[in-house]
């Protein structure tokens, strides 16, 4: 019997990893245009409808976010599709700890709020919905990730760029590990509760991680840089994206990972991606080349 998964915002990072991870599993892929796409017609026959859509840089979450959610709540009740959610940490706020699905909200950003009200909507709604939680992407085609944008933006210089303390953790998933357990608990929807919320355990990473895994890939030492954050205050009433990144600067402060209790318990035969190959994807193209020759010089002089 064929299964057929719906991929909203088919284009971007969810997207394009989920669209993959399905195909590789036998799954018929269809994937959505917003463009030119009825979301109720391109709905029928789904038996699941992954939402990997997320409007650009933030822009005008409180007015979008809302109104599309009603949207896939609507095609979904009309279909009989599954949800599947990219749930992310925005609402658990600014308390450190090990969060889980049975942490309180607490959001203090506007940011978590809203994410917060969507995933009320699924709960509310009926639909059957899986959110699959995790923290900062980090994409091998670099497509705009934290990792990318953040933390390795000098990395070509050398460095480490600094958004935060050294030692404070932060929550972070491979994407392609992420689809591939979306898949799974696609798989295992018929055996789940009405409404999922699943902590995805991925890595927990401090800057101190990254620079000294990468040091160790790359066969050489690497510096520290901080990340500007005067200039995208200064930028903040001008530059959108300035303004929408600064309100989650806590999120570099607080020390946090995911709890991977109930994850583990519903897929214990999930396997991640080893970190070596989750922080060499995360280079740019010819610091993999650089790390992939360390790499064969370390393993030769083993033999």
């Amino acid at each position: 019997m064929s299964k057929t998964v719906l991929i909203l915002g088919s284009s971007g990072k969810i997207g394009v990893h989920s669209a993959k991870a399905f195909k590789d599993a036998g799954w018929n892929v269809r994937k959505f245009n917003r463009s030119t796409d009825d979301l109720m017609t391109a709905a029928r026959g789904a038996d699941v409808i992954v939402n990997g859509f997320n409007p650009p840089n933030y822009h005008d979450w409180e007015n979008i976010v809302p109104k599309f959610t009603a949207d896939v709540i609507r095609a979904a009740k009309h279909s009989g599709s599954t949800v599947i959610i990219p749930g992310n940490v925005y609402h658990f706020g600014d308390t450190p700890g090990v969060w889980s699905e049975q942490t309180a909200p607490n959001p203090v950003s506007r940011k978590g709020r809203i994410r917060l009200e969507m995933e009320k909507a699924y709960k509310a709604s009926g639909v059957r919905t899986i959110v699959l939680r995790a923290g900062n992407f980090i994409d091998p085609n670099r497509d705009g990730c934290v990792m990318s944008m953040i933390y390795l933006r000098s990395i070509q210089k050398g460095k480490v760029t600094l958004p935060g303390p050294t030692q404070t953790r932060q929550a972070m998933c491979y994407l392609p590990d992420w689809a591939r357990a979306a898949v799974d608990l696609a798989e295992k929807r018929a055996e789940l509760a009405a409404f999922e919320d699943i902590p995805f355990p991925g890595n927990d990473f401090s800057a101190e991680d990254i620079k000294q895994g990468l040091e160790r890939i790359l066969g050489r030492p690497l510096k520290y840089t901080r990340f500007p954050w005067p200039l995208f205050t200064l930028l903040s009433p001008v530059w959108e994206m300035a303004r929408e990144l600064s309100e989650m600067r806590y999120l570099w402060t607080t020390n946090h990972t995911l709890c991977g209790e109930k994850f583990g318990r519903i897929l214990p035969d999930f396997k991640p991606t080893d970190v070596d190959t989750v922080l060499t994807a995360a280079l740019p193209h010819n610091l993999r080349v650089q790390g992939s020759e360390v790499r064969a010089k370390s393993m030769a002089a083993r033999t």
